[in-house]
Parts: C-alpha cells; structure tokens; sequence
C-alpha cells in the first residue's frame, strides 16, 4: 500500500493513464493481469527501453521471492509500481517523452480545471479518424446532421461538430435506441445556452446508459476538449457495440459453449472474451489451427482477419483469402480492409491501425463484424435462457454502477459483484471512508480464492448493516453465489443509499434526508409553480401518465415544457410517450436519472423515488459535478 501511495504522488496523471492504457491492451484476456514473459514488451511501450538480460533478471527475481500476488503474473497496481520503481532510478530518461509525443499523437496543454500546470493530454489520430468516419457512415443520412456532415477526411472538424449537442444526442441514440426522446432535442434558433442544454441532456443521457463521466462537463464539450471528446465517443461506441453480443441479441451464442459450460459460464465472459471465442470458433470452421489470443500483436499480420472473414461471408459475397499472397503487412492489411467491404464492415481499421495493432479499433472492428455477419447456428432451443435473460432492473443497476466508474467494468451483476470488490468501491462513494481496505482482499491467491472472496462478501454485508440497510436474511455466501433475489436487494439499497447521500449533502443540514421529505419537497415545488398535480406517495397511480414529472420539470425550470407535445388521453401508448419525454427533459436540466420510462407508466415506486431525488437535487445546485468528483477522488484515494 506504501509503494502505491508513493506511485499515486509520484507519477503524473498522463503517465498513469498511459500505463494503464496499455496493461489494458497487454491483457489479452481481460483477466486483470499480464504474463512475466510480456514483461519486456509491456515497458517497452511505456518507454523503458531495457536490455534483455534486465528484463530477465527482472522477472527471475519476481519468481524467486514471489513478488507478485499471482505467479508468473503482474496486475496493474504491480506494473504501476515497477514503473514508478524504474522511473524513480531514471532508468529511461525518455519516459516523459515517450508517453506526450508517442507516433500518431497530438499532445495537448492541460485544458480541465483540476489538471496541473503543463500537464498535457494525448489525443490519438487514429481514434480521431475512425470516429469520424464511423459517425459519417452512421448518421450522414440523418436530416437534423447536414449542417454537420460529413466531417472532413482528417476528423479535424469532429470536436466542432460536437458543440451545438445534437450529433452527441444522435450517436447515444445510435448506440442505444431511444435513450433520448429526440423532441428534448433544440434543433433549430440555437443559442449557446440552447446548445449547452443539448450538451448536458447527452452528458447526463450518456451516463444513465453505463458511461462514466467523471471529470468531463458540457464546458469541456462546448469547448471541444479532445481528449475528453474521444474518451466519450468511445465509451458511447463500445456499449453499442457490445450491446448486441448478447444471448437475447444472438441466440447462436450458445453454441460457443464447451462441452463442459453453461449458459451462465457464458454470461459470466466480458464481450472482449466472447469476441476472442467467436473468432477462434470459426477459425476451427474453417480448418485453420491458428488460434487469436488477443486483438494486439496476433492480427497484425492480417491473417486471422483473412480467414474470419472468408468463413463468414456468404458464398455470393466473393470474399477471398488474395490478401495473404501478399508479403508486405500494410498493402496485405489494405487487400483484407477490401474483403471486409464487400461486407460493408470496413469501419474504424485503416491499415496501419492492424499492422499497428490498436487495440480499441481492431476490438470495434471485430465487434462490428460479429453484430453484422456472427455467422452462428440458432439452436431450436436454449434451455434455460429465461431465467438468465438480463432483466430491465438489472441493466438499470449495471449501468449506475458503470458509470460511477468501478473497476473492473460490470458486464453481469452476479458473477462480476461476487468477490466484493465492486460493492466496496460503492460503499465508498455512498460514504467515503467507511471502508476499511485493510480488510479487503484485492487480490486472490490461488489456494484461498474462495475463502478471501467469502470474506470480501461477509464485510460487505456487514457495511450494509452499518448503513442500516435492510439485509435480514441476506449473508455474504449469497452475494459470493449470485443469489439473484438478493443481491439485487442490496444493490438497490447501494443505489437508494447513494441518491439519497447526494441529497443530504447538498441540504448540509446534518441530517439524513427520507422519502417523506421529498415527496413534501415535490408537492412544494407543485404549489408554488401554481401546478394543480399533487404527489401522494411514489406508489401514487397518477405518477403513470408522466404529468407530475412534467409539471415538476417545469416548476423548477418555467418554461422549459412544451405543453402541446404533453398527451392528455391517458392510453398506455400516450402515457409512455410522456415518460420518455419527462425523462429526457429530466435529464436536459441536469437530473441524473437512470430510471427508464417503463418505470413511470408502471409505476415502480423504487426507481420513481430515484427521479423526484436527482430533480430535488437540482434545487440545491445546478450541477452535481462537483459532488460527484469529491466522491470520485476520495474514492479512489482510499481504495489505493
């Protein structure tokens, strides 16, 4: 923990983040740790050019006293560490160098208000490029996008075209259908406080699908901050992308598994893992004994690529295997870019970018082509798919707590929560300091994984009960097992606890707020606005036409409602349009709901609790930003 805390003072924020960036991609299969025989690879690409004997005595050293919390194997806090250690002895003088002026990077002064003085921000050409032309492709047909599209071959206007909000708006809806109700959207008379409304409505719309938006505001886009324009992007591409790789999306999934798994060892993969096994799946299709371990250094000579797309592609699509003919990497990269045309799937990859291995465009580029052509047989029937489905509830919770930006990423609540440590990063942000993470095991020894993570588990329900949580009948064996019913009843107390913290922090009245309160607060605000809706409680039926949502929004933003587009009929069709439209507008004045519209017109009184809060939220500041940054930083300063 010393040595971390060094590191955390010693290593500035780009060096950390680049270090990180390539553990990730280092990591070819995502589970948290890179292999001693990696090792020379990995420092090399933050900068350390070292000798082969160093690096060998390097790593002799870690077997012979067992350094590392797993043999043969370094997490990220380890590979942190050792870079701090290298860099401390200035064994590469260039670190600094090799991190701010990399090839294919522009650096930039650090723009946000928290960064230090000279701090620059690395902003990849390649990510530039391959958004750009992803967006035009995407949405240049879209007729709200032409004073917008295409953008310009470089992807030099890309941080312009960002700034009125509506291309952010249509890509979140892109990614994720029907997020934002496209009448919140200002489309026409825009004036910057009419953009900064779009701006806000995608931030907050981005996070309620799962992105973690720490540290960026609409400022930051208005002001087109590249680096935060990417991160963005990004983040709102891949759960597009992953979105569909999904049992419920394709059912043919199933016929992945081993002979030895369930359908519940598949769900417990990342979408980066079923990607690798899909691959490989049709490499042994096609009678090839090459396998692809990682999205990296085994596609850059083009090969996997030829021979997944040969077996994928349809007899009439004339997809061929020419590029392998040729010896030059690029020019044999560019001839199997062309195949992936005839599948209309060359998006995000030029050839350098494969030859180069980038790992988040070669991961977008096989994603794309698995929602497009997977290629797999749909079973008659998948036994025991209904109860494994995830379920509007789950996604809900999955992306708060994404977008609070635990680690490792939730891709499914019960197999991802049941060591405990997602749940401690939430405690920690609810109230920090109350974790003791001297008692967490963050690391599991092969011999003891199942009792450290039992443990882990234990502590967490005692925390809950520290925060007088509801949790009779609820032990840590069941959060370690997945129990369904009761893990979500903690993780709805996490999340009630949370909105609830918010609140109470912003009043600073030293007492905790309750429901009682602010429903008092809702009928207030109604009263005072000259509204005649009234709230009774948030089992109140008329919560289910959306009426009360929207005079609130009004009574705290007069003005902002356009009551003609308000449906009066009381139909199921007509009340779900005003939830999606109060929703959005919730969300385009700053409310932090992750609440979908479904849980208004039925009525859910647990998620309809969380949209009045983050609205009463509003009336203390107008942004939780900074709060939510204060929880982020003192989060993340005790989970070191």
């Amino acid at each position: 923990m010393a040595t971390l805390n060094k590191f955390t003072k010693t290593l500035s924020i780009d060096e950390k983040a680049e270090i990180k960036e390539k553990f990730i991609e280092l990591d070819a299969n995502k589970d948290g740790f890179i292999d001693l025989h990696e090792l020379k690879d990995a420092l090399n690409q933050v900068g350390f050019k070292l000798a082969g004997y160093q690096v060998r005595e390097m790593i002799d050293e870690y077997k012979g006293k067992q350094l590392t919390a797993f043999q043969g194997k370094l997490n990220l806090e380890e590979f942190e560490a050792l870079c701090l250690d290298l860099k401390s002895k200035d064994v590469a003088s260039t670190f600094k160098t090799v991190v701010s002026k990399k090839e294919n990077l522009e650096t930039l002064g650090g723009m946000s208000s928290i960064s230090s003085e000279g701090t620059t921000h690395s902003v990849r050409l390649e990510e530039q490029l391959a958004f750009s032309d992803w967006i035009n492709s995407n949405l240049g047909h879209d007729k709200d996008l032409q004073h917008l599209l295409p953008i310009d071959s470089e992807g030099k206007r890309l941080y312009l075209s960002i700034k009125d909000g509506i291309l952010l708006c249509k890509i979140i809806n892109h990614s994720c259908p029907d997020t934002i109700d496209e009448r919140a959207i200002n489309k026409k008379n825009l004036t910057v406080y009419r953009e900064f409304e779009n701006l806000t409505l995608a931030l907050v719309s981005s996070q309620a699908i799962g992105c973690n938006i720490v540290n960026i505001d609409a400022h930051d886009l208005a002001k087109g901050k590249p680096h935060l324009v990417l991160g963005l992007l990004w983040q709102i591409i891949r759960i597009g992308l992953f979105s569909h790789i999904t049992l419920d999306s394709c059912p043919g999934l199933a016929g992945l598994l081993f002979d030895n798994e369930r359908l519940e060892d598949l769900m417990k993969m990342s979408p980066e893992a079923i990607l690798l096994r899909w691959v490989n799946h049709h490499l042994e299709r096609a009678g090839i004994s090459r396998r692809c371990t990682n999205f990296q250094s085994d596609i850059v000579d083009s090969e996997i690529y030829s021979h997944l797309l040969k077996q994928i592609a349809g007899n009439d699509a004339d997809v061929n295997l020419d590029a392998l003919r040729e010896s030059d990497l690029q020019s044999r990269a560019e001839i199997m870019l062309q195949q992936a045309a005839k599948l209309n799937c060359r998006s995000f990859l030029t050839p350098q970018d494969v030859v180069n291995g980038v790992y988040k465009l070669n991961l977008a580029f096989v994603a794309n082509l698995f929602n497009n052509h997977p290629g797999l047989d749909k079973p008659e029937q998948i036994e025991g798919l209904e109860s494994i489905e995830e379920t509007r509830e789950e996604k809900t919770y999955r992306n708060w707590m994404n977008s609070m930006g635990v680690a490792p990423h939730v891709n499914w609540l019960y197999s991802d929560l049941a060591d405990g440590l997602v749940i401690f990063q939430l405690f920690d942000v609810i109230k920090p300091g109350i974790v003791n993470w001297s008692r967490v095991h963050k690391r599991f020894s092969p011999l003891r994984k199942f009792m450290e993570k039992l443990e882990n588990c234990n502590y967490a329900v005692d925390l809950g009960k520290q925060l007088k949580f509801s949790l009779v009948g609820i032990a840590g064996q069941d959060l370690n097992d997945g129990n369904a019913t009761l893990t979500l009843a903690l993780i709805w107390q996490l999340m009630r606890a949370y909105t609830l913290s918010i609140l109470s922090r912003l009043a600073n009245t030293g007492n905790p707020i309750i429901e009682k309160e602010i429903v008092q607060w809702v009928n207030n605000r109604l009263s005072e606005a000259g509204k005649q809706s009234q709230l009774r409680n948030f089992n109140d039926p008329a919560i289910a036409d959306g009426k009360i949502v929207i005079d609130l929004i009004d009574a705290i933003k007069e003005g902002s409602i356009n009551y003609e587009l308000v449906r009066t009929s009381g139909t199921q069709e007509d009340n779900l349009a005003n939830a999606k439209y109060a929703i959005s507008m919730a969300r385009k004045i700053g409310a932090r709901v992750y609440a979908l519209p479904e849980d208004i017109t039925e009525v859910k009184p647990k998620m309809v609790m969380t949209v009045f809060a983050c609205m009463m939220a509003l009336d203390y500041v107008p942004n939780m930003d900074s709060v939510d940054q204060n929880n982020h930083n003192s989060s993340a300063n005790n989970s070191n």
